[in-house]
């Protein structure tokens, strides 16, 4: 099956792109640079606003959108404001997510639920929404992010909650990828792991920067640019052949 040549005026969707040092804020920078149009979104209605704002500043066209990814009539009023204001939807970049440092025993079912609803029920809302628009066009890319939690059952600052929703994202991406990829859409998974963001409980300390470093393998930890920078990969013109994937970006975490 051929798939249509990339438009010029084309739109990525970025969840979770509120926090000022998050994957998400620097993702969108980096694509607005590539030329996309991108629609930053988040909780944080005042943030992404904010960060569409530096976007234009900065020569690229960007539109800020509150939503709660957990929420199937938020996920939907977005897009629609999306699909209104800003070019097709070729990319979706789903980084919201939440952190769960709560031991086993300690985990109560409300916070499984809450931690559920937005890492793995969100990525499964925001897919299925901007995905039909892909799917109906022909073409799209879905990248969404996993975590080095999920192979190791943690062992980073999250614990159960985290880990278990994260490998749920690894799974949902195989399976979109086996439906939609034969309608165009390619659905890859970017597994991080200790990236000193706002998700790791605030910024490292020098204490816990080098003891997460000496866990890995190339000595450091990681920075939003590191994953930021596979991601517009994944979601731009040379990765049609590459779906169902998932890539490590975690300084060799993951086998040491």
């Amino acid at each position: 099956m051929s798939t249509p040549p990339f438009p010029d005026q084309r739109t990525a969707v970025v969840t979770g792109a509120g926090s000022p040092r998050g994957i998400g804020r620097a993702l969108a920078a980096r694509l607005a640079r590539e030329g996309w149009a991108v629609a930053v979104m988040d909780l944080d209605e005042g943030a992404v606003a904010d960060v569409a704002a530096g976007i234009a500043e900065a020569g690229g066209r960007a539109l800020g959108v509150g939503v709660d990814v957990s929420d199937p009539a938020s996920v939907d009023a977005a897009a629609a404001r999306v699909e209104a204001e800003l070019p097709p939807v070729v990319g979706l970049a789903n980084i919201a997510g939440i952190s769960s440092p709560t031991a086993f025993f300690d985990t109560t079912p409300q916070e499984w639920d809450r931690v559920m609803a937005v890492n793995a029920r969100g990525v499964f809302l925001a897919t299925q929404r901007f995905g039909r628009g892909m799917a109906d066009r022909g073409l799209g890319r879905v990248v969404s992010i996993s975590s080095v939690s999920a192979q190791r059952g943690g062992g980073t600052f999250s614990k159960s909650a985290y880990s278990a929703s994260k490998g749920a994202v690894v799974s949902l991406m195989r399976a979109v990828a086996r439906e939609l990829s034969p309608l165009g859409v390619t659905a890859n998974c970017v597994s991080p792991g200790p990236v000193d963001t706002d998700i790791m409980g605030g910024p490292l300390d020098d204490e816990r920067r080098a003891d997460m470093a000496a866990a890995g393998l190339v000595g450091r930890v990681g920075t939003v640019d590191d994953v930021a920078a596979l991601m517009a990969f994944l979601l731009g013109p040379d990765a049609g052949n590459i779906t169902g994937a998932t890539y490590d970006v975690n300084g060799g975490l993951h086998m040491s």
